[in-house]
Order: structure tokens, then sequence, then C-alpha cells
């Protein structure tokens, strides 16, 4: 399964395309990027069509979103959130299935602690993906982590499924 992970941002915005569920291999990250002196609607759009450029070049078969973390800045969190919704849509309207998943879930789920700093989700990507070096981009990291988070929800998943048969 080929799931493309999204770290939503209005000004830069973290995408990386992971390949599993068993042994995970990154096949592409990067960095979508806009300019600050664009006004937001301009900045989202541009967003949207490097993002729909991203995925047409990448065939994921799923999309994982981090959702935003609203406790430290309520604005900062809603402006994350409608960099959330464009990626939903450019997922939607290519047919995807999109899943979204908390901070906490996706520190969890790759370094083992909810509230596990950059820096150690950075470490833990690289050594789950078995990189020479972590990406250079904490964004790509994010987006890497959070294609992570759904392989092993997916797993999960799939485990449970097959035993209550």
């Amino acid at each position: 399964m080929r799931v493309l992970g999204i770290d939503p941002g209005t000004i830069a915005m973290g995408y990386g395309l992971v390949e599993g569920p068993e042994s995970a291999t990154m096949l592409d990250c990067g960095v979508l990027t806009v300019s600050r002196g664009t006004s937001p609607p301009l900045r989202l759009a541009g967003l949207y069509e490097k993002l729909e450029a991203v995925i047409d070049r990448l065939q994921p078969q799923e999309v994982a979103i981090e959702e935003p973390f609203v406790a430290k800045n309520p604005r900062s969190a809603l402006a994350v959130g409608r960099a959330q919704g464009i990626a939903i849509l450019a997922a939607a309207r290519r047919g995807l299935p999109v899943y979204q998943y908390s901070p906490a879930q996706v520190k969890l789920s790759v370094a083992n602690y909810g509230t596990s700093s950059k820096e150690q989700v950075q470490e833990m990507v690289r050594m789950i993906l078995r990189l020479s070096q972590p990406p250079r981009s904490s964004d790509a990291a994010d987006a890497l982590a959070v294609a992570l988070c759904h392989l092993q929800h997916s797993r999960l998943d799939h485990l449970l499924s097959e035993a209550r048969v």
C-alpha cells in the first residue's frame, strides 16, 4: 500500500510517500511552499494546485493527514485547519480515502511517546525507514511520520478483522 502523509500548513506543507505495511519504505518526501507575502486565499490555492500535482505524480492509494494542534494558538490552528481542508479536498477529488490523525497519535505510533519532540520524531522516522539521515525538513519528517502512523493503524485494523473471523 502506498500512503501519502501530509503535514498541513499555510506557508509550508510537508508530504511523504511511504510504501508498506510490513517493511515500510520511503518513496518520496518534500515540502510545498508558497510566499508569505501572498494573501491567505491565494496561498491556499497555490498549495492546493501543488498538492494535486504531487498526488498525480506519486499515485498514492490512501492519504493520511495530521490534524491541527489547537491548545497552543487557536488562530494558527484555524489556519492549519484550512490547509488540512484543501489537502482533504485534493485527495477526495482524486477518489482517495482520507484518514486523519492527531499529533499525539502520530507521535505515539512513531516514537512510542505521545509528547515526543520534533527531533525525536525525526530520528524515529530515520530509523524506521532505514535512512542514512533524517529528512532535512521537519515538515517532510512529520508527513512521513503521519504516513507511518497510518500504516501501523491499518496493519492493526487488518489483524483485528482477521481475529474476528
